[in-house]
C-alpha cells in the first residue's frame, strides 16, 4: 500500500498539490473506511503529527478532507467522502463566475485591442465555457453512476 501511496501522491504533486498534502489525502483515501486519525496517518507515511496537522489544514481548504470526531473522543478523525471528488469539482460555480469577473476586469485593464486582452478573454470565455458545460458532465456522470 505505502508504494501506491507515494506513487498517486506523487502523482497529486506534480499536478500542484504540496506533497506533504497529497502524501496525507492518498493514506486517508487508501483507508478501507476512509478515515485515519493524525497519529495512524504519521505512523503509516514516518513523518510527524505537525506535519499531519499542516497537510490536513489544506486538505480541508480545498474540501478534500473533512475533520469529525467521535463522541466521547479527543481524537479527531480525517475523512474522505466516498464522492469528494465529484463534490470538490462541480461545486466550483461562484469560483469560476469570480474568475471571470476578475479576467472581465483585467482585459478592462491592459485593453481588448492589445495581445494580453485576447489571452485573458479567451481564458475568461474558458471559464465561462466550463461552467456552462460542467451541469452537462454531471448529468453525464450521474447517470452513469446509475446505471453500473
Amino acid at each position: 500500500m505505502l508504494r501506491f501511496i507515494e506513487r498517486f501522491a506523487l502523482d497529486l504533486a506534480n499536478s500542484g498539490m504540496p506533497r506533504m498534502a497529497a502524501r496525507v489525502f492518498v493514506g486517508i483515501l487508501a483507508a478501507e473506511n476512509g478515515t485515519r486519525t493524525a497519529s495512524e496517518l504519521a505512523e503509516l507515511l514516518g513523518i510527524s503529527p505537525a506535519a499531519v496537522s499542516g497537510a490536513v489544514r489544506y486538505l480541508e481548504q480545498i474540501h478534500l478532507v473533512t475533520r469529525e470526531r467521535e463522541p466521547g473522543q479527543r481524537r479527531d478523525h480525517y475523512v474522505v467522502r466516498d464522492d469528494m471528488w465529484f463534490h470538490n469539482l462541480t461545486n466550483r460555480d461562484e469560483m469560476l463566475r469570480g474568475f471571470e469577473r476578475t479576467l472581465a476586469d483585467g482585459l478592462a485593464a491592459v485593453g481588448e485591442d492589445s495581445r494580453a486582452g485576447a489571452r485573458l478573454d479567451q481564458t475568461r470565455r474558458f471559464f465561462e465555457f466550463y461552467r456552462h458545460a460542467l451541469p452537462k458532465l454531471v448529468a453525464e456522470w450521474e447517470e452513469q453512476e446509475r446505471s453500473r
